[in-house]
């Protein structure tokens, strides 16, 4: 038993490699058809426009997680609750939050530019 305990991350790993260069050699072969058969290739190439407003999401939600983590804690150190219950709905409780903040705070502001 302790031996498939051994086998697993490495298989997992291989199987991850396998399913990426997978994916990257199905991406060049279908970029090549597309040369082939004389299509615009360009707007494979296109950069997305970079969001500013991007990294603040995603502070939202890191904060809001972390809060999670620390009201949970709080919690299961104070009272008899369940340890994974209580870190798992806290944490997509706070998480939540952060990101409903985020959207009451920036994101309406983003829609209405749009």
């Amino acid at each position: 038993m302790e031996i498939i305990a051994v086998f697993i991350p490495i298989i997992a790993i291989i199987v991850s490699g396998i399913a990426l260069v997978y994916a990257l050699w199905t991406q060049n072969r279908e970029r090549m058809a597309m040369i082939e058969k004389g299509l615009d290739v360009s707007s494979i190439y296109k950069k997305r426009e970079a969001n500013p407003k991007a990294a603040a999401k995603w502070g939202f939600l890191l904060v809001g997680v972390a809060l999670g983590l620390l009201i949970g804690a709080i919690l299961i150190n104070q009272t008899e609750l369940e340890q994974p219950a209580v870190m798992f709905s806290t944490i997509f409780l706070f998480g939540g939050l952060g990101l409903l903040t985020y959207y009451f705070t920036i994101g309406k502001t983003n829609a209405k530019s749009e």
